[in-house]
């Protein structure tokens, strides 16, 4: 395991197996997004699209929250202020939190705690996303009298349906862990004293894949997949080829063959 490092309340540990944990770490907060976090997401997210070596992402959020979202302390200080200003500041913070979506591995939101609003969103930004026992998660931007956010109208119905989307927007309720499974917002719930190490051990297994098919199907797979069948079949018929030319792929077989894990090196 290396060393992590610790920006203004973000945490960044790089395990050995190629995963990368950022934990935001404002617990004090509920893990908010202040603009000091925001400025070391975007700094993060850009040095890991950098990382060659970088397999699978995990993000977590430190104390008993995963992300209790925007900070609304700013989002209500400026009740004069013109649209075209509030408009430009939502779409950097946006951008910014979203930013990871920019990057070409799997992505896994470890929802350890309470995900609502836009850090529902952020969760919802990555590929995969598991819950602790006690975890909740929502959407209720319109309880607070605002429209939905950080593309919570685009990312939501992606994962879990418009029936479901709709409920949950304009209704704006908080659900436990139990249901988000059962809506298929998360993937599994797992105790809270052993959540972080099943979700590492997701992400191992995640990372232990051949790099390049793991990078092409996670592409492919992102904005609700192909537009239509024969787009599908059109990338598949290109994306497999190029995964046939690779040592791993000799690997792969070799391994399946003698019966052992594959030793994949992204080549």
């Amino acid at each position: 395991m290396h060393p992590s490092s610790s920006i203004q309340q973000l945490r960044v540990e790089r395990l050995d197996d190629g995963v990368a944990v950022l934990t935001l770490d404002n617990p004090a907060q509920r893990n908010a997004m202040s603009d000091e976090m925001t400025a070391a997401w975007t700094a993060a997210i850009d040095e890991l699209a950098q990382d060659a070596s970088l397999r699978v992402v995990v993000v977590t959020g430190e104390g008993t929250a995963f992300c209790s979202g925007g900070n609304t302390g700013w989002i209500a200080s400026e009740p004069d202020a013109e649209v075209d200003y509030l408009r430009s500041r939502m779409v950097a913070f946006y951008r910014a939190w979203l930013s990871i979506r920019r990057l070409e591995v799997p992505t896994i939101a470890a929802v350890n705690g309470p995900a609502i609003g836009a850090g529902l969103c952020l969760a919802l930004a990555c590929d995969l996303r598991y819950a602790a026992s006690s975890a909740t998660l929502g959407a209720p931007f319109v309880r607070l009298g605002m429209n939905p956010g950080m593309a919570a109208t685009y990312l939501l119905p992606n994962v879990v349906g418009p029936a479901h989307a709709r409920d949950l927007l304009l209704t704006g309720r908080v659900v436990g862990a139990e249901e988000a499974m059962r809506l298929g917002l998360v993937s599994g719930v797992f105790d809270d004293q052993d959540f972080l190490d099943a979700a590492l051990a997701i992400a191992a297994d995640v990372a232990a894949s051949a790099p390049i098919p793991s990078r092409y199907t996670t592409l492919a797979l992102r904005d609700g997949g192909h537009a239509d069948f024969e787009s599908a079949v059109q990338w598949e018929a290109l994306a497999q080829p190029i995964t046939l030319a690779t040592a791993d792929l000799q690997e792969g077989i070799a391994a399946s063959r003698e019966k052992r894990a594959a030793r994949f090196t992204g080549r």
